[in-house]
């Protein structure tokens, strides 16, 4: 994790991920890994099993990730005489209002990523789908419902919220992309999205001098002292190879976790920081007498339902009017409602399309299917460079869509509890603490249960979207 900070909160170019593994030799040696599963019969075994299975396999494909972490770094793209960084040109993507420079630098950035990238990437792939067997699944798929959830019942879940959600989808995506990018749904390509989800006119209300004390006061009014949390490290320096976004290093839970943002200011900016300002309380209030599995190696589902709780409240019209002039808070929280529709359809085709991966004979064959999932997904057909590149390990897309239903069934709980404003409540931030200080020792449907009776569902989250959209 701390060579994962390094890199991306750039203070140096390379990720050297191979002489960690070498000093750990053992922990990731497969006669270990098989000792671990063969030995998983409970909850914290398996989370065991799950850690030295994914870094067995990451162990196997150390050397390509690290070759493309060091390339993305490095690879430049020119646009009518402009030379961009690969890692830049996505925000340039959403930066850009004449769509047919959009489309160039969007294109550019497709071109460098199949070129460059995906025969580093198809080869990982193909190396960790032959290692997987090895490990005594008969797929990658077969393997994460041994250790984790069951995925085809919350595939099923995810094509039932496809349906409900997709004239909602049409209406307000069709609405917001004439409005941010000047082009209607139909007519929209993959180079529109990114100013779809870049909410640059509302910019002006979210200044990038007000984004540390907002969320200094906002915890403030939990009962949190931010400055006096000593293993929370804010790292707000300005470096060229830096992250553009946000982002939260546990590096040691709970003793030292990194908070790094390069505060540019905008809405979408201030989500990010939010978002991981979540995972850094968590964190940093864990309790450190739990076991390393509880710690580190639980339910993500969990650390990402804190994330988005926090991320939330950036368009959240009680704690909007409280912090900021926005003006029209109402318009702001529907139009953050046909953003998380977009991830939540997003992130299910993402779901589908990945059970179908993890299950080919070969990954190449999977680009026309990317394609179709996506694209009937969002109405908009993705780029076919992006096939690989848009898998998470470890099925992470799970812990995603598990949060977000989550957060919207934990926000509807504090809500009754404490009132809308929540968040100005010190007993909301006792309980928060309370259970930030459990880190992932129990599951987010073991711990919905025992606040409000009820596993995680996703239907909560279709509650929720439509609750924003109707503040239109």
């Amino acid at each position: 994790m701390e060579e994962w900070y390094l890199h991306y909160a750039g203070h140096k170019a390379a990720l050297e991920l191979e002489p960690i593994y070498d000093r750990h030799r053992a922990l990731v040696e497969l006669d270990r890994v098989r000792a671990v599963g063969a030995a998983a019969e409970d909850e914290r075994t398996r989370w065991l099993f799950r850690w030295a299975a994914e870094n067995y396999l990451t162990d196997v494909t150390k050397a390509e990730l690290e070759r493309v972490a060091a390339l993305e770094a490095e690879l430049v793209a020119e646009v009518d005489g402009e030379r961009i960084p690969f890692r830049m040109i996505q925000p340039s993507v959403a930066r850009e209002r004449d769509r047919g420079r959009r489309q160039r630098l969007y294109e550019a950035g497709a071109a460098l990523r199949e070129e460059h990238l995906n025969p580093i990437l198809l080869t990982a792939a193909r190396a960790y789908h032959a290692a997987v067997p090895e490990l005594g699944a008969g797929d990658y798929v077969s393997l994460h419902e041994r250790i984790g959830f069951d995925l085809e019942a919350l595939a099923d879940d995810c094509r039932e919220l496809l349906e409900s959600t997709e004239r909602a989808w049409i209406d307000g995506a069709d609405r917001l992309l004439r409005r941010r990018a000047g082009v209607g749904l139909d007519e929209a390509g993959a180079w529109d999205i990114p100013r779809l989800l870049r909410a640059d006119d509302w910019d002006d209300a979210f200044p990038a001098d007000r984004m540390l004390p907002a969320l200094e006061a906002t915890l403030a009014d939990l009962g949190v002292d931010l400055a006096a949390q000593a293993n929370v490290h804010l790292d707000v320096e300005q470096r060229p190879l830096k992250s553009p976004r946000a982002f939260c290093a546990p590096i040691e839970v709970p003793e030292r976790v990194m908070l790094v943002i390069q505060p540019n200011g905008g809405i979408d900016d201030w989500r990010a920081l939010f978002h991981e300002a979540g995972h850094t309380e968590h964190y940093a209030n864990t309790d450190g007498a739990l076991s390393v599995e509880a710690r580190r190696m639980g339910d993500s589902a969990v650390t990402e339902g804190w994330a988005s709780l926090f991320e939330g409240l950036v368009r959240e019209p009680a704690w909007l009017e409280r912090r900021l002039d926005v003006g029209r808070p109402r318009q702001l929280a529907a139009e953050g409602g046909v953003i998380e529709l977009f991830f939540a359809r997003r992130y299910s085709a993402k779901l589908l399309y990945e059970l179908e991966f993890h299950r080919a004979d070969d990954p190449e064959t999977m680009r026309g299917r990317y394609v179709e999932l996506l694209g009937e997904a969002l109405k908009i057909e993705p780029s076919r460079a992006s096939y690989l590149a848009d898998i998470d390990a470890g099925f992470y897309v799970t812990e995603y869509l598990r949060s977000w239903g989550f957060e919207a069934q934990l926000r509807d709980f504090l809500r009754t509890e404490f009132g809308n404003a929540w968040f100005t409540r010190r007993d909301a931030g006792a309980l928060l603490r309370e259970l930030w200080s459990e880190g992932q020792a129990r599951t987010a449907d073991a711990m919905l249960e025992d606040l409000t009776g009820s596993r995680v569902e996703m239907a909560a989250l279709d509650d929720r979207i439509r609750e924003s959209l109707a503040l239109a």
